[in-house]
Protein backbone atom coordinates (compact mmCIF):
# COMPACT_ATOMS: atom_id res chain seq x y z
CA UNK A 1 0.00 0.00 0.00
CA UNK A 2 1.18 3.52 -0.98
CA UNK A 3 0.94 5.82 2.19
CA UNK A 4 -1.04 9.42 1.81
CA UNK A 5 2.62 10.81 2.65
CA UNK A 6 3.90 9.37 -0.24
CA UNK A 7 1.76 9.97 -2.85
CA UNK A 8 1.71 14.03 -1.72
CA UNK A 9 2.02 16.21 -4.71
CA UNK A 10 3.21 19.87 -5.29
CA UNK A 11 0.87 19.77 -8.51
CA UNK A 12 -2.02 22.57 -8.67
CA UNK A 13 -4.89 22.26 -10.80
CA UNK A 14 -7.03 25.42 -12.10
CA UNK A 15 -10.83 23.96 -12.69
CA UNK A 16 -13.88 25.03 -13.87
CA UNK A 17 -15.94 24.21 -11.49
CA UNK A 18 -18.86 22.47 -13.70
CA UNK A 19 -16.35 21.63 -16.77
CA UNK A 20 -16.77 18.62 -17.82
CA UNK A 21 -12.84 18.56 -19.09
CA UNK A 22 -11.90 19.77 -15.55
CA UNK A 23 -14.36 17.02 -13.95
CA UNK A 24 -12.38 14.47 -16.29
CA UNK A 25 -8.98 15.57 -14.39
CA UNK A 26 -10.27 15.91 -11.10
CA UNK A 27 -11.88 12.12 -11.69
CA UNK A 28 -8.25 10.82 -12.46
CA UNK A 29 -6.49 12.73 -9.72
CA UNK A 30 -8.98 11.15 -7.03
CA UNK A 31 -8.42 7.53 -8.77
CA UNK A 32 -4.88 8.16 -8.39
CA UNK A 33 -5.35 8.95 -4.75
CA UNK A 34 -3.13 12.27 -5.28
CA UNK A 35 -3.08 15.37 -2.66
CA UNK A 36 -3.35 18.29 -5.51
CA UNK A 37 -4.12 21.87 -4.63
CA UNK A 38 -7.55 21.85 -7.25
CA UNK A 39 -9.04 25.40 -7.43
CA UNK A 40 -12.33 25.36 -8.58
CA UNK A 41 -13.54 28.72 -10.68
CA UNK A 42 -16.71 29.75 -12.18
CA UNK A 43 -16.40 29.37 -15.72
CA UNK A 44 -16.54 33.62 -15.99
CA UNK A 45 -14.21 34.13 -13.79
CA UNK A 46 -10.36 33.59 -15.18
CA UNK A 47 -7.82 34.10 -12.61
CA UNK A 48 -5.09 36.75 -13.64
CA UNK A 49 -2.39 34.01 -12.36
CA UNK A 50 -3.25 31.57 -14.94
CA UNK A 51 -3.59 34.29 -17.79
CA UNK A 52 0.01 34.31 -16.82
CA UNK A 53 0.39 30.78 -16.96
CA UNK A 54 -1.68 29.62 -19.99
CA UNK A 55 -1.72 31.64 -22.93
CA UNK A 56 -5.29 30.84 -23.39
CA UNK A 57 -6.53 31.16 -20.07
CA UNK A 58 -8.08 27.73 -20.09
CA UNK A 59 -8.83 25.28 -17.25
CA UNK A 60 -8.51 22.90 -16.85
CA UNK A 61 -4.77 23.89 -16.52
CA UNK A 62 -2.22 21.65 -14.65
CA UNK A 63 0.83 23.26 -12.69
CA UNK A 64 3.83 20.58 -11.50
CA UNK A 65 6.60 22.32 -10.64
CA UNK A 66 8.15 24.27 -14.00
CA UNK A 67 5.43 21.98 -16.04
CA UNK A 68 2.25 23.44 -17.09
CA UNK A 69 -0.12 21.81 -18.70
CA UNK A 70 -3.53 22.99 -20.29
CA UNK A 71 -4.72 20.34 -22.51
CA UNK A 72 -7.44 17.52 -20.47
CA UNK A 73 -6.12 14.66 -22.45
CA UNK A 74 -2.62 15.26 -22.70
CA UNK A 75 -2.93 16.43 -18.62
CA UNK A 76 -4.62 13.31 -17.31
CA UNK A 77 -2.31 10.68 -19.38
CA UNK A 78 0.15 12.83 -17.89
CA UNK A 79 -0.40 12.26 -14.49
CA UNK A 80 -0.89 8.23 -15.85
CA UNK A 81 2.53 8.26 -16.41
CA UNK A 82 3.78 10.13 -13.77
CA UNK A 83 2.10 7.89 -11.06
CA UNK A 84 1.59 4.73 -12.57
CA UNK A 85 -0.87 3.10 -9.58
CA UNK A 86 -3.15 2.53 -9.63
CA UNK A 87 -2.75 2.40 -13.86
CA UNK A 88 -5.65 3.78 -16.14
CA UNK A 89 -3.63 2.83 -19.11
CA UNK A 90 -3.11 -0.94 -19.87
CA UNK A 91 1.20 -1.64 -19.61
CA UNK A 92 0.93 -3.43 -23.12
CA UNK A 93 1.73 -1.04 -26.12
CA UNK A 94 -1.27 -2.60 -28.34
CA UNK A 95 -3.37 -2.51 -25.69
CA UNK A 96 -2.47 0.89 -24.40
CA UNK A 97 -3.00 2.04 -28.57
CA UNK A 98 -5.99 0.53 -28.19
CA UNK A 99 -7.25 2.85 -25.65
CA UNK A 100 -5.56 6.09 -27.11
CA UNK A 101 -7.62 4.87 -30.15
CA UNK A 102 -10.78 4.87 -28.80
CA UNK A 103 -9.88 8.20 -26.55
CA UNK A 104 -9.66 9.83 -30.26
CA UNK A 105 -12.48 8.87 -31.27
CA UNK A 106 -14.68 9.78 -28.26
CA UNK A 107 -13.36 12.58 -28.27
CA UNK A 108 -14.42 13.09 -31.95
CA UNK A 109 -18.33 11.49 -31.41
CA UNK A 110 -19.16 12.62 -27.70
CA UNK A 111 -16.96 14.65 -25.52
CA UNK A 112 -17.04 17.50 -27.68
CA UNK A 113 -20.70 17.22 -28.18
CA UNK A 114 -21.33 17.25 -24.58
CA UNK A 115 -19.17 20.34 -24.27
CA UNK A 116 -20.93 21.83 -27.39
CA UNK A 117 -24.18 21.04 -25.29
CA UNK A 118 -22.78 22.46 -22.20
CA UNK A 119 -21.53 25.78 -23.64
CA UNK A 120 -25.03 26.02 -25.87
CA UNK A 121 -27.61 25.95 -22.98
CA UNK A 122 -29.61 28.43 -23.32
CA UNK A 123 -29.19 29.01 -26.56
CA UNK A 124 -30.81 28.60 -29.97
CA UNK A 125 -28.64 25.61 -30.46
CA UNK A 126 -29.03 23.95 -27.93
CA UNK A 127 -31.85 21.28 -29.16
CA UNK A 128 -29.67 20.94 -32.04
CA UNK A 129 -26.32 19.74 -29.48
CA UNK A 130 -28.61 17.74 -27.04
CA UNK A 131 -29.34 15.75 -30.57
CA UNK A 132 -26.26 15.37 -31.57
CA UNK A 133 -25.29 14.27 -28.14
CA UNK A 134 -28.15 12.12 -27.56
CA UNK A 135 -27.00 9.99 -31.16
CA UNK A 136 -23.67 9.87 -30.22
CA UNK A 137 -24.08 7.89 -26.91
CA UNK A 138 -27.00 5.72 -28.33
CA UNK A 139 -24.55 4.64 -31.13
CA UNK A 140 -22.49 3.31 -28.77
CA UNK A 141 -25.17 1.61 -26.46
CA UNK A 142 -24.25 -1.74 -27.37
CA UNK A 143 -20.93 -1.60 -26.09
CA UNK A 144 -22.10 -1.09 -22.56
CA UNK A 145 -23.06 -4.49 -22.57
CA UNK A 146 -19.76 -6.24 -24.00
CA UNK A 147 -17.34 -5.71 -20.15
CA UNK A 148 -17.73 -4.48 -17.14
CA UNK A 149 -16.51 -0.84 -18.09
CA UNK A 150 -15.91 0.89 -21.52
CA UNK A 151 -14.16 -1.78 -23.68
CA UNK A 152 -12.35 -3.36 -20.83
CA UNK A 153 -12.94 -5.50 -17.65
CA UNK A 154 -11.04 -3.08 -16.10
CA UNK A 155 -11.01 0.72 -15.16
CA UNK A 156 -9.76 3.05 -17.24
CA UNK A 157 -9.24 6.32 -17.75
CA UNK A 158 -12.06 6.16 -20.90
CA UNK A 159 -14.09 5.56 -18.25
CA UNK A 160 -12.98 8.90 -16.22
CA UNK A 161 -13.84 10.46 -19.46
CA UNK A 162 -17.32 9.15 -19.86
CA UNK A 163 -18.24 9.32 -16.27
CA UNK A 164 -18.52 13.27 -15.94
CA UNK A 165 -20.51 13.17 -19.27
CA UNK A 166 -23.15 10.52 -17.93
CA UNK A 167 -23.50 12.15 -15.18
CA UNK A 168 -25.03 14.97 -16.86
CA UNK A 169 -27.36 13.56 -18.49
CA UNK A 170 -29.81 14.96 -16.07
CA UNK A 171 -28.67 18.37 -16.43
CA UNK A 172 -28.46 18.19 -20.22
CA UNK A 173 -32.33 16.90 -20.29
CA UNK A 174 -31.73 13.47 -22.12
CA UNK A 175 -33.54 11.03 -20.99
CA UNK A 176 -32.49 7.06 -21.44
CA UNK A 177 -34.96 4.28 -22.05
CA UNK A 178 -35.00 0.72 -21.22
CA UNK A 179 -33.10 0.39 -24.18
CA UNK A 180 -29.94 1.64 -22.30
CA UNK A 181 -30.23 -0.04 -19.74
CA UNK A 182 -26.72 -1.48 -20.15
CA UNK A 183 -25.73 1.87 -20.21
CA UNK A 184 -27.44 2.71 -16.97
CA UNK A 185 -25.98 -0.27 -15.35
CA UNK A 186 -22.33 1.14 -16.32
CA UNK A 187 -23.22 4.39 -15.31
CA UNK A 188 -23.79 3.44 -11.83
CA UNK A 189 -20.56 1.14 -11.17
CA UNK A 190 -19.03 4.20 -12.12
CA UNK A 191 -21.08 6.96 -9.63
CA UNK A 192 -20.32 4.54 -7.12
CA UNK A 193 -16.37 4.49 -6.60
CA UNK A 194 -15.66 6.43 -4.13
CA UNK A 195 -12.98 8.66 -6.86
CA UNK A 196 -15.54 9.58 -8.08
CA UNK A 197 -18.16 10.97 -4.88
CA UNK A 198 -14.58 12.93 -4.75
CA UNK A 199 -14.02 13.96 -7.40
CA UNK A 200 -17.43 16.16 -7.82
CA UNK A 201 -17.96 20.05 -6.61
CA UNK A 202 -21.05 21.11 -5.02
CA UNK A 203 -22.33 22.18 -7.97
CA UNK A 204 -21.82 19.25 -9.78
CA UNK A 205 -23.37 17.14 -7.22
CA UNK A 206 -26.48 18.68 -7.24
CA UNK A 207 -26.58 17.82 -11.30
CA UNK A 208 -27.93 14.68 -10.45
CA UNK A 209 -30.10 14.56 -7.83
Amino acid sequence: MTSVANRRSMMGLYSGNICIRSHQVRFVLSEKGIVTQINNYDGNKIPEDLIALNPFATMPTLVDRELVLYDSRVIMEYIDERYPYPPLLPVNPVDRAKIRLALTSLEVDIVQSAVDLDQSLGTRNENSCRKKLKSALNATADLFSVNKYFLSEHFTIIDCVLGPILWRLDYFHINLTNDHKNMKSYMQRVFDREAFHDSLTEDEEEMHL
